[in-house]
């Protein structure tokens, strides 16, 4: 009996420390629509643009949209691994593995604000990823995009053991080396009044601090804002035409 009690005792020990080295992860449920996001050595743009907005970054960006706030983890050189949750807390800096506050996704949220006026209308984006070593790749473990209010995972990047090693493609700080694709913020499972979260997981950084950004959605062009006002009054009088045609079919 006491030898099975011994047993126990061990096996509870290592579920207990295994529980904890996946981290805060596992208390968000993988549901049946959770996407995959793809990873490719793309740099979407080169420098980090003007108000390109950091989600998780190690040193301050000083481009950063007012009110739009990021997780500055505040990088300290070689760390083995990262386990870093975004937050939309201005300032906010948060320790390994803690939950950051989610950012809304309702009407007028600065979040859902930024991908309407920046990116497209249906609200697709991808995130740029900004790699700095010295000369050992850095390996990316997963990445996951959360609904933080029902506890679920909307899409993940999550390529098993191991993980897969990125090289610095574009050395420099706010040069993005890589782009995660395959995000939505119009998702059937993402209710208005609902929070969103991103969290990173990665090994082996030895050098100036990564960073995790919002960029356009590679391979679509971003139209101008003269080009938005146009097609704004193009989809206006496209409704008065076909309201007045309706108008005259009804009086015939």
């Amino acid at each position: 009996m006491k030898l099975l009690s011994l047993a126990l005792a061990a096996v509870l020990a290592l579920a207990a420390t295994t529980a904890q080295a996946v981290g805060t992860i596992d208390l968000f449920t993988t549901t049946a629509s959770t996407s995959t996001l793809t990873l490719a050595p793309v740099v979407p743009g080169g420098n980090q643009p003007t108000n390109n907005p950091c989600l998780i970054c190690g040193t301050t960006q000083p481009q950063q949209p007012s009110l739009f706030g990021y997780n500055n983890f505040k990088s300290t050189g070689n760390i083995s691994e990262y386990l870093m949750f975004s937050t939309a807390t201005v300032g906010g800096s948060l320790d390994q593995d803690v939950l950051g506050t989610g950012y809304d996704v309702g009407a007028g949220s600065i979040l859902r604000a930024y991908l309407l006026s920046q990116l497209d209308f249906n609200g697709k984006f991808a995130v740029g990823i900004d790699v700095n070593d010295t000369g050992k790749a850095q390996t990316l473990e997963s990445f996951y995009f959360l609904n933080l209010t029902q506890k679920t995972v909307l899409a993940a990047f999550s390529p098993g053991p191991g993980g897969t090693p990125l090289p610095t493609n574009n050395n420099g700080t706010g040069f993005p080396d890589y782009t995660l694709s395959g995000f939505d913020i119009n998702r059937g499972d993402i209710k208005l009044g609902d929070q969103v979260i991103f969290f990173s997981r990665w090994s082996g950084a030895n050098d100036g601090a990564e960073s995790f950004f919002l960029v356009a959605q590679p391979g679509g062009a971003v139209p101008e804002p003269a080009t938005w006002a146009m097609m704004i009054l193009g989809f206006g009088a496209a409704g008065t035409v076909l309201r007045r045609r309706r108008t005259s079919l009804l009086a015939a």
